[in-house]
């Protein structure tokens, strides 16, 4: 994907070998070159979501450690308890002393049972707690490796996605004289929606104007996901900051009964935006724009979601 966007951008680079390329040429690429960026945001996304799950799981599996722990040490003075036992009065004494203590047969046999289950309970607990504790050992550290191997790819992908970003502001400017589309507040009237869905909305539209920003929920910018995580968070509503993980957090609606406040993804779950009614919504489109309202048909919707 990096690397498509890569080859989107330099096959737009003008020297003075070439002819500088039309405006809609140009617009055409950025349209592209903005599309393939923000399925790179969306996988950057994406990959702090699973960065997070790992952090939970090892701090579960770390927690988990200290319970294991005490009970192999518990574990361990019973069986310091047994060897000193029998070293000290030496095996068949110490079943002797034991035995002759009983009145007759039976009893006799049955305390030498009890003795030997217990001791084979006290190694079967020994045995099983000290591999347990061994297998969460291992499973610690291979998530700590897990998370380590995330947080680098995490930093290299941040890395490109800037420096992607500066090109595609290059070409803008060489567009229209500008590095980004300023934007302004919205000062229109906002719907009145009842419930949770109607705060959605009323935070969206108070988004309007603020600038893109990948991989950010608010307040100074957001991503397409991460707007509309922030206006359904002011709702009392959690979902994840990434268009994918949405539709599938959401429950699958048609175009025919969309409501304000639901969801609209696009673009094989690569764009997301939230819809307002009449027709339209409101998302975070692309690097150098601000959040706008628009038609819902930007694109051929792929999905339509109710959180």
């Amino acid at each position: 994907m990096v690397a498509a966007l890569a080859i989107a951008i330099s096959g737009t680079t003008v020297t003075a070998a070439q002819a500088a390329p039309s405006t809609s040429e140009l617009t055409k690429k950025i349209d592209k070159a903005s599309d393939q960026l923000e399925d790179v945001v969306e996988s950057f996304n994406k990959m702090k979501l699973s960065l997070k799950k790992t952090k939970a799981e090892e701090k579960k599996l770390a927690e988990s450690v200290g319970p294991a722990k005490a009970a192999l040490v518990a574990a361990g003075g019973q069986m310091k308890t047994l060897a000193s036992s029998a070293y000290m009065t030496g095996n068949v004494g110490t079943m002797n002393v034991v035995l002759e203590g009983a009145d007759n047969l039976m009893d006799r046999m049955s305390i030498l049972e009890q003795i030997s289950r217990s001791r084979s309970r006290d190694i079967a607990e020994y045995t099983a707690t000290t591999q347990n504790y061994t297998e969460r050992q291992a499973a610690l550290k291979a998530t700590q490796d897990k998370q380590a191997a995330e947080v680098k790819e995490l930093s290299d992908r941040k890395k490109k996605i800037e420096a992607d970003l500066k090109k595609l502001y290059s070409m803008r400017t060489a567009a229209y004289g500008s590095p980004t589309e300023t934007g302004s507040k919205y000062t229109g009237s906002i719907p009145k929606i009842a419930g949770s869905a109607g705060k959605a909305v009323t935070f969206a539209y108070n988004a309007i104007g603020v600038m893109y920003d990948y991989g950010a929920d608010g307040p100074n910018g957001y991503d397409c996901s991460g707007l509309t995580s922030a206006a359904w968070r002011a709702a009392g509503k959690s979902l994840p900051h990434n268009a994918a993980a949405q539709y599938s957090a959401t429950t699958r609606i048609s175009r025919s009964q969309l409501q304000a406040g639901d969801l609209v993804f696009y673009r094989s779950n690569g764009h997301v935006a939230i819809y307002v009614g009449g027709g339209q919504i409101i998302d975070a489109s692309r690097a150098g724009q601000p959040v706008k309202k628009r038609t819902i048909d930007i694109m051929t919707p792929n999905g339509y979601g109710r959180v």
